[in-house]
């Protein structure tokens, strides 16, 4: 399992200057490079700043999620942990950061990564959700 650091999400704003243009994804167009507003982070990316806090990731079981060893990832705990989502929890004590599985009574929680098992809850184990991660943040 992997440790958890938390870090806690104050109201300050952290204002940017935001492009008037968009950049394309496909082929290149012309674009204005010029700034014409700000946009405040914390407003865009947290809906529930009560609810909303941060960890980073130590390991590298969610890889092929785009979840990379000391990316933070913005958790919210207000979302319902639902089948597919990727997750923080606690089994056994122990953090980490799995995709839920949960079907026809089946709970477990999945890797992102061949090299790590699956971890399969059964009634013996306690299952705690943390939270739902819903942005992760990495360098490029």
């Amino acid at each position: 399992m992997q440790n958890i650091q938390i870090y806690e999400i104050s109201n300050n704003k952290i204002s940017m200057p935001l492009a008037s243009s968009t950049v394309q994804a496909g082929f290149p167009s012309p674009a204005i490079g010029y700034e014409e507003e700000r946009i405040d982070l914390a407003e865009a990316l947290i809906t529930n700043p009560a609810s909303t806090f941060c960890v980073r990731v130590r390991g590298n079981s969610m890889i092929d999620a785009n979840i990379f060893d000391g990316d933070l990832l913005m958790v919210d705990r207000s979302i319902d942990a639902v089948h597919g989502k990727v997750i923080i929890a606690v089994v056994d004590g122990d953090f980490t950061v799995k995709t839920l599985y949960n079907k026809d009574g089946i709970v477990k929680l999945i890797p992102a990564n061949p090299e790590y098992p699956e971890i399969l809850l059964n009634n013996d184990q306690e299952l705690n959700v943390w939270g739902v991660v819903n942005y992760i943040i990495h360098k490029a």
